[in-house]
């Protein structure tokens, strides 16, 4: 049986091990007549962005091969799981491709009307709709759905909840009845305490949070994608908004406060996970960038490496270096946990078994 051997130290645990792999997958037990690819260096699971948008470019949505070459971009950077939080493209095509990152898709964004950025999601008329058009998002998706819980609501000149508490509750009780998960896009304040009595899943952005509704997500438990480096444009953003004045001075406000604000919610033990909000504002194979600006923020460099790594693969159903596991591996010379500049540099890039 031919296959291929690596040797090095494996993370988490921090051993020294081998590992063979055959037909793209791992095995923990020599396989005879392997042809060795590593010796030596740091074996990660696959880097994860865990808030990413395959599809999405600086002026809308874009054709497929274009898609594709985002996720290359993607790839070539360690990220080998995206999860995808709303596209308007099917990007199902590229699911089937070996050479690009496995894509958890959560289909659509749900919007209302005018509220959100153009011919990005789906405009839901009447609020009461949201339910039926959840459970088709979850039909269609990959086991999430994705909400826009609030933006700027021009008739007030400031960001404003999207959806009524009651309908939050039966929208997410729906994804759930239908094996789904829910996050939602959320900036400032107001929309938070609805979508957590709702028993929503995850939470993007997070810059509104306040202490009690940390409490209220380490309490249940509740994930945090913060897309700190995405927040690194609110301040152009609130340049951009000139005519409407409360919501450019509440965008600075939330800017100001982005870091502290995250730190609290790591603090109070809310699971973080890493993603980069890429497609639009945001170029894609920036994973790094959002890893180092975690550590920046309070995190170790080890939880900031797990938070794109290990555990957010853990959070999002997949297992990590063991056993009969998915050949999705990145290898370093050094060790990233007392350098994380070293994530810049991979070694080796191994997705589906397949070396990159």
């Amino acid at each position: 049986m031919s296959g291929l051997h690596l040797r090095g130290v494996v993370l988490p645990d921090g051993d020294q091990r081998d590992l063979w792999v055959v037909n793209g997958r791992i095995r923990t037990r020599e396989v005879p007549g392997a042809r060795t690819v590593v010796d030596g260096g740091y074996l990660l699971p696959g880097l994860v962005d865990a808030h990413c948008h395959v599809g999405i470019g600086p002026k809308g949505p874009v054709e497929l091969p274009e898609a594709a070459d985002q996720a290359v971009t993607d790839r070539d950077s360690g990220t080998l799981l995206i999860r995808d939080c709303g596209s308007p493209i099917d990007t199902r095509p590229l699911q089937e491709r070996l050479d690009l990152p496995r894509i958890i898709r959560a289909g659509r964004h749900l919007v209302r009307p005018k509220r959100y950025i153009p011919y990005l999601g789906i405009d839901i008329e009447d609020p009461a709709d949201l339910p039926a058009a959840v459970a088709e998002q979850a039909a269609y998706g990959d086991g999430w759905v994705k909400l826009v819980g609030d933006w700027i609501d021009r008739s007030q000149g400031d960001l404003a909840p999207l959806w009524s508490d009651d309908v939050l509750t039966e929208a997410i009780k729906v994804a759930h009845e239908n094996g789904a998960r829910v996050t939602a896009h959320v900036f400032g304040e107001d929309a938070l305490p609805g979508l957590l009595a709702a028993g929503i899943d995850c939470i993007e952005h997070g810059t509104g949070l306040t202490d009690a509704t940390i409490d209220q997500m380490a309490t249940s438990g509740t994930a945090l994608v913060p897309t700190l480096i995405n927040v690194e444009t609110f301040p152009g953003i609130a340049d951009s908004a000139s005519k409407y004045p409360d919501y450019a001075t509440h965008m600075r406000s939330l800017h100001a406060r982005a870091s502290s604000t995250v730190s609290k919610a790591i603090e109070a033990g809310i699971p973080v996970y890493a993603g980069t909000d890429a497609g639009g504002g945001i170029d894609h194979g920036h994973i790094v960038d959002e890893i180092e600006a975690l550590h920046r923020i309070g995190m170790t460099k080890e939880q900031a490496i797990a938070a794109a790594s290990w555990s957010s693969r853990t959070w999002l159903g997949y297992p990590n270096l063991t056993e009969g596991s998915a050949a999705d591996i990145v290898v370093y010379s050094d060790d990233p946990r007392t350098n994380l500049t070293t994530l810049r540099h991979p070694k080796l890039i191994m997705l589906r078994g397949r070396i990159h």
